[in-house]
């Protein structure tokens, strides 16, 4: 996951911090030193870093912290605050046209970044907006990218306007709008050409359809393991071509994240997306608060919030309440919560997003055997209706039997069976934590 040694670097200095009663000027230096060497080993641009330890230590050091009754908590509030002025302050929108006129988004951006992954994704959350999106496939030159944006665009339930890969993308470019017009479409997304390096065709090309068409908004699409690199393609799409916005794909993958702390620094240009996996619904809008909060360890409650209200049916969580409270809950209840964790993105997901369990997250995830899961989720689907909707009725026979289904040990089907009636019995003494998003009280509730 992006920001894991660099959140645990972080957590570490801040660590040291709270445990001094008072600071001197010389315990502040010496824990933004630290985190000076955090910061550039996460791969965050040098001039970046070198400005952000300036804009810290000048706050951290006024007489207001330095005399404050907790300075440690003042500081890690200072470096909080400057975190998230640096990657932007404010969340950013996509900018489109009101009502029925059509906006017109040129997506950019180097080959293997996800662009056209990405364009078919933006397209299904403005759809689930209530807008009416025409995907344009403007790559004609990658083996097998036309086809690709079809299979998503079908997948996602967008059209995907297509002249082959014998007409040149000014002209595709031309047509998909005049299209958009004939057929009530509201927003046209132009998925262009890669290359593996910058060079200037590709930058021609761009600057070509910019001049031929009314582009709205240009997106460029970097791929967050590039690191630097994804800072500097930036900075030259924005000198050559202009853009308004820049989407990261690949955050949840093995990087430092250098890369989201630098881009807008940088190329004065704002992230709107990030992208945090290869299905279509994974591409979460960039707030730079809760970024921050997340590199700092403090968790992410809100996303969690939003993530469970998408991927939650709330007539099923009720439900669930319902038989918790009755007693009642079976094992196609236990394998529907397992589902609804699925969706969310898994136990990495949702702990790496739970405030104040920092590295703890990390111990707690190794002990949730992800593949494990897979094995109840066999061993469930061996049972008989009956059994699902009944536990008590699994004698050995029957287990047995369950465990041959599911190509298993008779161990392991006594095992999950022992946690499903702990988990039951954990459940009915806290009914509160089941039966919906939020409780009466407004607290989260997990789908465990």
């Amino acid at each position: 996951m992006a920001f894991e040694s660099l959140t645990e670097k972080l957590q570490n200095v801040f660590k040291n911090l709270r445990s001094k009663g008072r600071l001197t000027e010389a315990d502040v230096k010496a824990a933004l030193k630290e985190v000076k060497m955090a910061l550039l080993e996460a791969d965050v641009s040098f001039k970046v870093v070198k400005q952000f330890i300036k804009s810290v230590q000048e706050r951290a050091i006024g007489q207001d912290v330095m005399n404050g009754l907790n300075p440690g908590q003042m500081v890690i509030k200072i470096v909080n605050d400057e975190l998230v002025s640096l990657m932007g302050s404010e969340t950013t929108e996509i900018v489109l046209r009101p009502g029925g006129e059509i906006t017109v988004i040129m997506m950019a951006g180097l080959q293997g970044a996800g662009k056209t992954t990405t364009s078919a994704k933006i397209a299904g959350k403005l759809k689930s907006k209530g807008r009416n999106p025409l995907l344009v496939a403007c790559d004609v030159y990658r083996p097998a990218a036309i086809t690709q944006l079809q299979i998503n665009g079908e997948k996602q339930g967008i059209e995907v306007f297509s002249m082959g890969d014998k007409q040149s993308p000014v002209n595709i470019a031309k047509a998909a709008i005049e299209h958009a017009k004939n057929h009530n479409f509201n927003v046209v997304i132009l998925d262009t050409a890669g290359r593996l390096h910058v060079d200037e065709n590709m930058m021609q090309e761009l600057i070509s359809i910019k001049e031929e068409v009314q582009v709205d908004q240009t997106i460029l699409v970097v791929d967050a393991m590039t690191g630097q690199d994804a800072v500097n393609v930036s900075e030259s799409f924005n000198q050559k071509v202009g853009i308004d916005g820049v989407i990261l794909t690949k955050l949840d993958g093995d990087t430092r994240g250098g890369a989201a702390l630098s881009i807008k620094a940088i190329s004065g240009k704002p992230i709107l997306y990030i992208g945090m996996g290869e299905k279509l619904s994974d591409l979460e809008q960039f707030y730079p608060d809760r970024m921050a909060s997340r590199i700092l360890g403090m968790g992410d409650v809100m996303s969690l919030i939003e993530k469970a209200q998408q991927n939650i049916d709330e007539t099923k969580a009720r439900e669930m309440e319902q038989k918790i409270k009755k007693a009642t809950f079976g094992f196609d209840d236990y394998l529907e919560s397992m589902n609804q964790m699925k969706n969310m993105g898994g136990i990495s997901s949702v702990l790496n997003m739970l405030p104040g369990l920092g590295n703890k997250a990390k111990d707690l995830e190794s002990m949730i055997d992800e593949k494990d899961m897979t094995r109840k989720e066999a061993i469930i689907l061996s049972m008989t209706p009956k059994e699902r909707s009944n536990p008590d009725l699994l004698n050995l026979s029957r287990k047995k039997r369950i465990a041959l289904g599911a190509g298993v040990d008779l161990a392991e089907v006594n095992r999950m069976v022992k946690q499903f009636e702990q988990t039951r019995k954990m459940m009915k003494q806290m009914p509160g934590m089941m039966g919906g998003k939020t409780g009466k009280r407004g607290g989260f509730k997990l789908p465990f």
